[in-house]
């Protein structure tokens, strides 16, 4: 079993050195779904919501949460994203929202929290958005698709 490398020697938690790592092209795709009643949805697909443009606006709180990450989770490093890109899929027989954030790099460490944290900001944005229409919706399927670059190479979910 892998070690954990978010804690030294004597268990104290640490931010993981990459000083000496090489810089290479990193790349992390992440999703993540939320499911609601289908009047909710049909508001979501149809952007008549009176907030505005529930997708839009998903868009743009996902990609700065990418870029803030390091700011949220303490042990993460700051990274010079070069790509990230929020796509949707409206599922109509699930009434749910699929959100899917791909994000790139080239550094020292790789962008796995950044998609991860962009797909989760998504989904909160759109609850947001919409709870006083449902406050029953559901986030859930949260996950890392893939990742490339770095020494651990290529990983698929």
């Amino acid at each position: 079993m892998a070690e954990l490398t978010h804690f030294d020697a004597s268990g104290q938690a640490h931010m993981v050195d990459v000083g000496a790592k090489g810089v290479s092209r990193r790349r992390a795709v992440a999703e993540g779904f939320i499911r609601m009643l289908p009047a909710t949805f049909q508001l979501v697909r149809g952007g008549g919501h009176k907030k505005g443009d529930v997708l839009a606006i998903a868009r743009v709180a996902a990609i700065m949460a990418a870029k803030k990450t390091w700011d949220l989770i303490p042990l993460c490093h700051p990274i010079g994203l070069t790509r990230l890109a929020v796509e949707f899929e409206l599922l109509d027989a699930e009434s749910a929202v699929r959100i899917v954030v791909t994000a790139e790099c080239n550094g020292q460490t790789g962008v796995e929290m950044e998609a991860l944290t962009a797909v989760n900001i998504g989904l909160l944005t759109i609850y947001d958005m919409c709870k006083a229409a449902d406050r029953g919706m559901v986030i859930d399927g949260v996950r890392l698709l893939e990742k490339a670059g770095g020494n651990s190479g290529e990983w698929k979910a």
